[in-house]
């Protein structure tokens, strides 16, 4: 998988209102988790998503939002209380526009993320 791969998925599944909230993700991932390999899932073109050791965290797209999901996300602190989600697993964020995406609950969550990986 490459950056390519992410960025066709990107362009084929994300909304165009929905890019400006994925780039800046991508910086924010690569800021706090820069060993993290930008990858797809769940068939072509993909959702895209970060591996490290494991998954770290996929985006996946509904028509009010865009979801931010963490693969460990169950065993993160909340201490912001933005963390939906009841399985075993996953957490996930959901972000509606990057003015309103809270950056500083998103820098938590990935560091949480990348120090869970390296375990």
């Amino acid at each position: 998988m490459s950056a390519d791969d992410f960025d066709k998925a990107v362009a084929a599944k994300v909304p165009e209102h929905y890019q400006p909230i994925v780039a800046r993700l991508r910086e924010l991932m690569r800021e706090g988790a820069p060993e993290a390999e930008e990858v797809t899932l769940y068939g072509s073109p993909g959702s895209p998503a970060w591996k490290g050791a494991k998954g770290l965290a996929v985006i996946s797209v509904s028509k009010t939002h865009l979801t931010f999901a963490f693969d460990r996300g169950a065993e993160f602190t909340d201490a912001h209380g933005l963390l939906d989600g009841a399985g075993k697993k996953t957490r996930h964020v959901k972000i509606k526009s990057l003015d309103t995406m809270d950056e500083e609950a998103i820098r938590d969550y990935i560091a949480q993320a990348a120090a869970l990986d390296k375990e």
